[in-house]
């Protein structure tokens, strides 16, 4: 992994707006190199808003953002960017291999011819993701999870300093939750890639998660996550309430508290669902050494 800046992304009272909305602002914070960040809030808070202002597809109506020590949108070729509709959106006909060549190539895929060395890259991602028996599947034939896997070797096949995804756990079930969960791990802890993640659920991430930024109240703020693992921020920024629960070893998770367990619109998961993540996490982790 190449040098990376002490700070993977900083923004100074940044604020965006669309049409005369605002959608939030006075966004100032850094995020450390070497993190795994979670972005979290409401449904319409602008999780996705922030992850596109990072990248320089949305363009701030004040203050500034620097991804990698450059503007944003300047060092895009050194991120890997996986996007919530991937797995349902991409082409359904391509093999894995084809997907996870297209990080190579882009627009250029079909048109020049495939290098070795860029076949190399790609069998070499599909590998740490643990998809290189799947290469010639077409994405039609595969699971969920496993397309999200391509999506993820897709976006580190050009080996970027910072990786960005959108849901990634959306629509999948819990053991592909759990799978993708680790893959990320490994990826932070042994190639040293920054990760940010779009969230909305944070348990199963929880193990992983150095930090958070949290959009409250129209204002993006970073926090590490022993200070965003609070009730009371928790319930603010939920609009429901939450509690944080430590297990007897130590793990904590979050828990809508119990006159909110019968919500029909509450999303997060269950005391005994997550107590099932963490076991099943430790055991895996238990595993991988």
């Amino acid at each position: 992994m190449r040098n990376q800046p002490e700070y993977a992304i900083e923004l100074n009272d940044a604020a965006v707006k669309r049409g005369d909305r605002v959608i939030w602002q006075h966004g100032t914070f850094s995020i450390p190199a070497g993190s795994v960040t979670a972005i979290v809030g409401t449904n319409g808070a602008g999780k996705t808003t922030m992850m596109k202002v990072e990248l320089g597809l949305l363009a701030l109506s004040e203050g500034s953002a620097k991804v990698l020590g450059r503007p944003a949108g300047e060092a895009n070729q050194r991120i890997g960017y996986v996007p919530q509709s991937y797995a349902s959106n991409i082409e359904s006909n391509l093999t894995a291999e084809q997907s996870v060549l297209l990080g190579l190539t882009g627009t250029r895929f079909g048109i020049r011819p495939i290098t070795r060395d860029q076949r190399d890259k790609a069998r070499e991602a599909m590998a740490f993701v643990g998809i290189a028996d799947k290469a010639a599947y077409r994405l039609s034939e595969l699971s969920g999870g496993l397309r999200q896997r391509v999506a993820i070797a897709q976006a580190i096949v050009s080996d970027p300093q910072l990786l960005m995804l959108d849901e990634p756990l959306a629509n999948l079930d819990l053991a592909s939750q759990r799978s993708v969960t680790r893959l990320l791990a490994q990826l932070n802890r042994k190639l040293g890639m920054t990760i940010q993640v779009v969230a909305h659920d944070l348990n199963m991430l929880l193990p992983i998660l150095t930090g958070a930024v949290y959009l409250l109240d129209g204002h993006p703020h970073y926090a590490d996550m022993r200070n965003v693992l609070d009730s009371k921020l928790l319930t603010h920024l939920y609009g429901t309430d939450v509690q944080v629960v430590t297990t007897p070893q130590g793990d904590m998770f979050v828990t809508p508290s119990a006159d909110e367990h019968n919500n029909p619109n509450q999303d997060m998961h269950t005391v005994e669902e997550v107590a099932q993540m963490h076991h099943h996490g430790d055991e895996h982790s238990e595993e991988a050494q």
